[in-house]
């Protein structure tokens, strides 16, 4: 087999894996929605069992990305970038990385709440870091309740409970890297940003 297909075929299963994590889905969830076994996806996720078109196929409509993005296929043709926005718990994320496991970079659009959502704690485990394009973002995390303005810098572990959404009522944009090994972003600039560190 040509070395640059193996090379492919081998890193499909570390991107389905860091592509359910990314995304905060448990096999057992992931298996609920496709049909597929549990042990299935974790041979999958390991490497010690190939990708079939039907299995893919299912992980594809479960994750609702197209085949290509799945797998890393190489792109031809039409030079431009298609990002396809992920939209979950009421916010949009729009992923602007695409190489699996590794520090992963979103976009994330929270939308005007006339009505302030309650906050609903969660954790994963990785490390967070994000900038506020514009907007005020209120960041829960922990026992700590802070709020980031435009500008500004937060980075945290989210295997604390936190939660993200607007201070104020109005639109949020924010940049977002997060790391499933939690390593820390350095920030590195003319002038110092303000930073919320939990």
């Amino acid at each position: 087999m040509d070395p640059a297909m193996e090379d492919l075929l081998t890193a499909v299963g570390p991107r389905l894996r860091a592509l359910r994590q990314t995304r905060g889905i448990t096999l057992a969830e992931l298996s609920r929605t496709t049909g597929v076994s549990e042990s299935t996806l974790s041979r999958l996720e390991s490497g010690q069992r190939r990708a079939t078109l039907e299995l893919l196929l299912h992980l594809s409509g479960a994750y609702d990305v197209p085949l290509d993005d799945l797998v890393g296929a190489p792109r031809a043709g039409d030079p431009r970038i298609h990002l396809k926005p992920i939209r979950r718990f009421g916010m949009t994320f729009v992923p602007l990385s695409r190489r699996p496991g590794g520090t992963q970079a979103f976009k994330m659009i929270i939308p005007a709440q006339p009505k302030p959502r309650e906050p609903t704690l969660q954790t994963h485990e990785g490390f967070e870091w994000l900038y506020v394009l514009h907007g005020t973002l209120r960041l829960v995390v922990g026992e700590r309740d802070l709020t980031v303005a435009a500008d500004e810098v937060a980075e945290f572990d989210t295997s604390l409970p936190h939660w993200l959404g607007s201070a104020d009522g109005g639109a949020v944009e924010l940049l977002v890297l997060f790391d499933m090994q939690g390593a820390r972003a350095h920030v590195h600039a003319g002038r110092t940003p303000r930073t919320a560190k939990p």
